[in-house]
């Protein structure tokens, strides 16, 4: 995406462009015909990581930003994994002005396309990296209601480790998880019927490895060494 994006610029004339990038390694979860594609439209359900390639979801969840977008992958897989009668559809977005209105913006989606993105009815969780009061105005006059929960960065962070500091702002896989199965809850009977002891768990796995954390000053190989399941 990245490359896409910088041919995109260097092409450009008569604008200012200012790119961000992340020095650290990454995944890349696209090959560079696909990134193409996904950038060129903005934003895109990510059928192989989506249950039943992403149809009649119980719950979205949607990665705004890398760091957040690992997290949102790492909870599809283990809720794909642990908790297989939920169903997810995972949505990367790349250009954040398709969430504005089409009126308002050139780039945004008309509501039958924003529909068919995000559903018309179920759940929405988005991990965003920067302030979540930003997607929350690009929303605006979605008529979304309470369906659309936005986490984000919450200006939470000290001298610790990466995953702390997903865990301090609430973007991290965990938090994610408990937030799909309490959204899924209300829509499907068969995630319902173990909500909370799932819930509690994740809960309390999530406390182990901030005390961990704690503990060591280094996050857990579990944590570290996670890659997504083929």
């Amino acid at each position: 995406c990245l490359l896409s994006t910088f041919d995109h610029c260097l092409a450009g004339v008569d604008h200012v462009n200012l790119v961000i990038a992340n020095k650290q390694p990454t995944p890349a979860w696209l090959t560079l015909e696909e990134a193409i594609a996904h950038s060129r439209a903005g934003a895109s359900i990510w059928r192989w990581a989506s249950t039943d390639d992403g149809v009649e979801p119980d719950v979205v969840l949607v990665g705004i930003g890398d760091v957040v977008t690992t997290e949102v992958m790492a909870a599809a897989d283990i809720l794909k994994r642990e908790v297989p009668e939920l169903r997810l559809r995972v949505v990367n977005v790349t250009d954040l002005l398709i969430l504005e209105k089409e009126s308002d913006h050139p780039h945004g989606l008309d509501q039958t396309l924003f529909d068919a993105l995000f559903t018309a009815d179920a759940p929405v969780i988005i991990n965003f990296h920067g302030y979540a009061s930003a997607v929350k105005q690009l929303l605006f006059g979605r008529n979304v209601g309470m369906r659309f929960t936005v986490n984000g960065y919450r200006e939470e962070g000290t001298t610790t480790t990466p995953f702390d500091m997903l865990v301090r702002n609430g973007v991290s896989r965990y938090h994610l998880i408990t937030q799909a199965i309490r959204a899924a809850a209300p829509r499907n009977p068969r995630v319902a019927t173990r909500a909370s002891e799932r819930v509690r768990f994740y809960q309390y796995r999530l406390r182990e490895f901030v005390r961990e954390i704690r503990d060591t000053g280094r996050d857990p190989d579990e944590i570290s060494d996670w890659r997504w399941s083929k």
